[in-house]
């Protein structure tokens, strides 16, 4: 029987800011071939990061997923002015998760023309 002890979280730094990204829309898909089905829709705290993780418990499972960031609406409304279109906008990230059991933590770090991501813990 499985443990169900894993959980995948995320948070988000405004690299240009010098800040965490507070008030940044995130979606959370399930991917099947290339349909994606929508698990949640979160928002980053004042630190940047949601109140809970993205999975958790049961909810954590093997296979491929996308966190969709909305980078440029965050931008925006934080004064930073965006040619249009934006040179980033909706950020998608696509991963997989091997382990239900592991802590898989998908950070992004944002400027208006650069964002990177890893693996973190």
């Amino acid at each position: 029987m499985a443990s169900h002890t894993g959980r995948l979280t995320t948070h988000v730094l405004d690299t240009a800011g010098g800040k965490p990204a507070a008030g940044l829309s995130i979606e959370l898909y399930a991917l099947q071939d290339e349909a994606r089905s929508l698990i949640k829709s979160v928002s980053t705290n004042g630190d940047g990061r949601c109140d809970a993780p993205l999975l958790e418990g049961k909810g954590m499972a093997a296979g491929q997923y996308e966190i969709v960031f909305h980078a440029g609406d965050y931008l925006r409304q934080s004064g930073v002015n965006l040619p249009e279109p934006a040179f980033l906008d909706i950020i998608p990230i696509r991963f997989g998760i091997a382990d239900a059991d592991a802590h898989y933590h998908v950070p992004l770090l944002i400027s208006p023309y650069g964002y990177s991501t890893y693996r973190g813990s």
